[in-house]
């Protein structure tokens, strides 16, 4: 019997323990001076932050080659992710990818800074988790599932969408593919078509044999056509006699690298640019 009250009395004190510290967290402040140090959280923190909260964000925020958000990156501070500087900014939340320069998250981390860390997306699934985590950590759990709605909105539209049958694949310099477990296959099923590499058993981003290519012979082929601003063996495969005679300059779809290189409401662009091409006939959709 007393074993029984002790249990109870035990129990009893865990409940209010764990009421206390959820009311510690509720009552905690909105961190004030954020920053971050990876391109994928810049842009979470920039569609969620309120006025004044987002202190700096890192260099590649400005690049239109990287950043969907390279115009709204003006208004912040940039970094390099060095952690002198981080140091001196003296932020109450730091965001950063778990790709993010370790010894600077570490060094931050020991100097008492506290640092979360983001996966990059690899599914839509990932997309309304890290908003939804951003939001409560900005303490603006509204603004993310406003932002959350929207991107089910966005999906649902393309799940509507009356599109014809479409193989793709992704073909990019140096002969790089995106298999399954990739936010590029993620953007190619909600677009409504059907990735290659999941029929050639690719998993992640890999190399693609130009001879697998041809002989899967993709309805279309997804490629960002960056300029490298010269000539580069990178580009090569591009030109391959082979690569032409598939026709694959008139199957070829010219999607945004930032609109695929980091999950966001942005997204979804590049899923209805594949739309739009997939419902043209074959051979003209640039």
């Amino acid at each position: 019997m007393r074993f029984i009250e002790r249990s109870g009395t035990s129990l009893l004190l865990a409940a209010l323990a764990g009421l206390f510290l959820a009311a510690s967290a509720m009552a905690e402040p909105a961190p004030r001076r954020v920053v971050s140090l990876n391109v994928c959280t810049d842009q979470l923190a920039m569609l969620i932050a309120g006025e004044g909260q987002l202190h700096s964000v890192s260099f590649l925020a400005r690049d239109s080659g990287t950043s969907a958000m390279a115009a709204e990156a003006q208004r912040y501070v940039i970094n390099h992710s060095q952690a002198e500087e981080i140091f001196l900014m003296q932020p109450d939340l730091v965001l950063a990818g778990t790709f993010s320069s370790r010894p600077t998250i570490d060094l931050l981390r020991r100097l008492g800074f506290r640092v979360e860390e983001f996966a990059p997306a690899r599914s839509f699934e990932d997309v309304r988790e890290n908003l939804t985590r951003v939001g409560r950590l900005l303490h603006r759990e509204i603004r993310a599932a406003e932002l959350v709605a929207d991107l089910d909105g966005g999906l649902a539209g393309l799940r509507d969408a009356k599109v014809p049958p479409r193989t793709i694949a992704l073909y990019e310099a140096n002969s790089y593919t995106s298999g399954t477990g990739t936010l590029t296959d993620a953007i190619f099923r909600a677009a409504g078509l059907t990735n290659i590499a999941e029929k050639l058993g690719v998993a992640g981003t890999v190399r693609l044999p130009m001879e697998l290519l041809i002989m899967a012979d993709p309805d279309l082929i997804a490629a960002s056509n960056r300029d490298y601003g010269a000539p580069a063996l990178a580009q090569e495969n591009f030109t391959h006699p082979a690569y032409l005679a598939l026709g694959a300059q008139e199957r070829t779809v010219n999607v945004p690298v930032p609109n695929m290189i980091c999950g966001g409401p942005f997204t979804l662009e590049a899923a209805r640019i594949l739309q739009e091409a997939a419902s043209m006939p074959i051979g003209n959709v640039k």
